[in-house]
């Protein structure tokens, strides 16, 4: 079949769509213009390469000529791919929530030719049934009602178009105190499946910053029920059919309540922020299964979601060979085929096989004899169960699942989507950085700098501007405020961990452009989209911290880190005009904002200011910094000074001018709320400081 208008594309999921019949398009000034030019409304469709029921979509309907009949008729059609288009995602998302009153995967709408939505639904069978509008039937009804009706549609669009300015609007108040953040808590308790943890029902996403918050709760107030709802979330995770137990990294979300059943995918985005959630409740814990569970993410994401340049790649498909979860699930005669030897009954039923299987068809509700792996209970109580050594159990299942690893790599493996994301990059930034600080490992500190240099020396442009996506040699779409905020939410994170200044002054740099781009001048906050951007019916702002964060509360949260590592109080003024902007929409509905939330308890708190002078080289540092960074302090932020640096850390933090380095002698110079404390060679007396939570 000859190809349609995205062979040229570079986006996996436009080019999954190339050979379609329907007539697809890219979203494009040209486009447009033809849709005007034409009088054609549009059908915009709008996935990503990894999204199950966009590929249930394709085949049912965009493969299908008679389908592709009736959408090349009447209309002209537009492809995008939400993780190459987050701001046209955002817009017309909007739009189906509220039209409909919910939102997802595949996104479908009828637009004028002036982009105005009329009609919004996520998956279309092709022929209606069951209640769900049919494509084929909607194309015929609306073809008829623009031909016919054309000033209705036009009003009742319109009318929409209106309405989607009050959605990305927000409510201002004063400044919230530490109420607020209890507030949330107590909304989070009560959302808390205290069985098998998680919250709300099925479907059950691990949320990590929900986790982030909950830690910084059990932080501040020392309330244990904060830390058991972290703990039986990430032991019930860990444990799950969530968690790859083969190939390590963790599946998209769980389908049911027991965090057995996944939805398949693999984002780039879930392994950063669940091996954060980790390592901060490890450094809290000391349970090593948090450790090895952070450790195995980091293992999956170099081995497979690593370009050879040093980026990361997006994700991983959920499909395989047309099937969902086809490469990851084992029949009994599969899994005894590798582990072969004396064990195997013990294994079986250690992670839960039956002939039958536990991996029920969608479609047909059916067992389908293939399982997915999982636990009841960790590694080390089943040794007891059988009476067996803990770490020779650990042992054989290392050699068993290398085993398993092997054999599994000869099967036709899902879809990479290997395009390269400064946003979810940043994400992973910070925390391979966060790693390198926490299991004292310089090697985690070496994968963020390297992925750093691709992106400085890749995708961002001689003004100091960056670009959002890289893909196959090219560079493309101007950077979005989630791009800024969160690979300057890396850049700082990689300076904690390494103290090299250049990351902090690019962080720095990256935030002045950040705000000359972004920052709405009249209401406060960023908006999603750069100065000048208006190809959408609405310039979009957003809050909500849903799979991930939003740039508002990353961008609050750098803000304040940025004040207090600089000693400049413009970052903190306007991370307060940020605040102020959103304390009246983030009061009405706290959890919607949970790492905003953690940026407000950073600003709340007193915080630890370290300074330490000395050679950063020298064993004493690295031993004063590896033993700090064995607790758990979110609001703490530390400077290292050392001769070579000195001049340039002036520039960067004025207030460490008058602090002198002595050759051969390490100091720490602390700092709490404002009021420095005094300094002290005692490392002791330093962490007896830094731990302190009054």
């Amino acid at each position: 079949m000859s190809p349609n208008h995205l062979i040229n594309e570079k986006s996996p999921y436009l080019l999954q769509h190339a050979h379609n019949p329907v007539d697809w398009h890219p979203w494009s000034e040209k486009t447009i213009s033809r849709a005007k030019e034409e009088n054609k409304p549009i059908f915009l469709s709008i996935g990503y390469s990894t999204c199950h029921w966009c590929h249930v979509m394709e085949k049912e309907s965009f493969e299908d000529e008679e389908v592709a009949g009736y959408l090349n008729d009447a209309f002209i059609c537009i492809k995008v791919d939400r993780e190459e288009r987050p701001d046209i995602d955002a817009v017309y998302m909007a739009v189906c929530q509220m039209l409909t009153g919910r939102g997802g995967w595949p996104l479908n709408l009828f637009l004028t030719p002036e982009k105005k939505p009329f009609f919004a639904a996520t998956y279309l069978p092709k022929r209606s049934r069951f209640g769900h509008a049919g494509l084929i039937e909607l194309c015929q009804q609306v073809k008829n009602v623009w031909l016919s009706q054309p000033d209705k549609v036009n009003e009742s669009a319109t009318s929409i178009a209106d309405s989607l300015h009050q959605v990305f609007s927000f409510s201002s108040a004063d400044e919230p105190d530490e109420s607020l953040l209890d507030l949330a808590y107590d909304q989070i308790r009560r959302a808390y499946d205290p069985q098998m943890g998680g919250f709300e029902p099925a479907p059950k996403f691990p949320t990590p910053h929900r986790l982030l918050f909950l830690l910084r709760h059990y932080h501040r107030t020392g309330e244990p029920k904060a830390l058991e709802m972290v703990e039986r979330t990430l032991t019930g995770m860990r444990l799950g059919g969530i968690w790859d137990h083969v190939g390590f990294g963790f599946h998209r979300y769980s389908t049911d309540k027991n965090w057995l059943l996944p939805h398949f995918e693999k984002m780039l985005y879930d392994q950063a922020l669940i091996a954060m959630a980790y390592l901060e409740s490890y450094q809290i814990t000391k349970n090593p299964l948090y450790a090895r569970t952070a450790e195995e993410i980091f293992t999956y994401v170099q081995r497979d979601m690593t370009s050879s340049g040093g980026a990361f790649f997006s994700a991983e498909d959920a499909d395989s060979e047309g099937e969902e979860g086809k490469f990851y699930v084992w029949t009994v005669d599969e899994f005894r085929g590798e582990i072969n030897d004396n064990r195997t009954d013990m294994w079986e039923r250690v992670f839960r096989l039956t002939p039958e299987g536990n991996f029920t068809d969608e479609a047909t509700g059916q067992k389908t004899g293939a399982n997915i792996l999982h636990l009841t209970v960790p590694l080390d109580k089943w040794a007891d169960r059988y009476g067996v050594n803990a770490e020779e159990l650990e042992e054989d299942w290392k050699k068993i699942r290398n085993r398993l690893f092997h054999a599994r790599e000869k099967r036709v493996h899902p879809l990479k989507d290997d395009k390269i994301l400064t946003d979810w990059n940043g994400l992973m930034i910070a925390a391979f950085a966060f790693g390198a600080r926490v299991m004292d490992k310089p090697q985690y500190a070496e994968v963020s700098r390297k992925a750093v240099q691709f992106i400085l020396s890749k995708m961002k442009d001689e003004n100091g501007r960056l670009f959002h996506r890289f893909r196959d040699g090219e560079l493309a779409i101007h950077a979005q405020a989630t791009d800024y905020a969160f690979l300057i939410y890396g850049l700082i994170s990689l300076y904690q961990a390494t103290f090299d200044l250049t990351f902090a002054e690019e962080a720095l740099s990256l935030q002045e452009t950040m705000i000359n781009e972004f920052w709405d001048d009249e209401n406060s906050g960023f908006f999603t989209t750069g100065e000048g951007n208006d190809e959408l019916p609405v310039r979009p702002k957003e809050l909500y911290d849903g799979a991930i964060p939003s740039a508002n509360s990353v961008a609050f949260y750098n803000l304040l880190c940025l004040s207090r590592l600089t000693g400049n109080p413009k970052w903190e003024e306007k991370a307060q005009a940020l605040l102020v902007a959103f304390a009246g929409s983030i009061k009405t509905q706290p959890t919607a904002s949970t790492f905003f939330l953690t940026g407000l308890d950073f600003a709340l708190r007193p915080g630890q200011d370290i300074v330490i002078t000395g050679e950063s080289e020298e064993a004493n540092v690295h031993k004063l910094l590896s033993t700090m960074n064995l607790y758990f302090t979110p609001n703490k932020v530390t400077l290292v000074k050392s001769d070579q640096n000195a001049d340039r850390l002036t520039r960067f933090a004025g207030f460490t001018d008058g602090l002198e380095v002595t050759k051969g002698e390490i100091t720490a110079h602390l700092c709490r709320d404002g009021s420095c404390t005094g300094s002290t060679s005692d490392t002791n007396a330093v962490i007896d400081q830094l731990i302190e939570k009054k």
